[in-house]
């Protein structure tokens, strides 16, 4: 999930949460809500965590080798 997601779902339950008065039979729309802004908050959590933990980074080393002609023998 990352950081819009997290947003997104904020806000969602936000709304639900404190604007919305109307009634669905079944469902209690500020406890959707509520569900909706922690999981917002513990993604964004979770997101930026991962954004500022260091990354393990390989080093790949490579030897270019030159081919290097052998001497001419010597001419007598």
């Amino acid at each position: 999930m990352g950081i819009g997601t997290s947003l997104f779902l904020f806000a969602a339950g936000a709304i639900l949460r404190f604007a919305v008065t109307d009634n669905v039979s079944g469902i209690d729309l500020s406890t959707v809500g509520l569900i909706l802004m922690i999981v917002g908050i513990v993604g964004l959590v979770i997101s930026l965590f991962l954004l500022m933990a260091p990354r393990r980074r390989e080093t790949v080393v490579t030897h270019d080798r030159a081919y290097v002609e052998p001497p001419a023998p010597p001419r007598y």
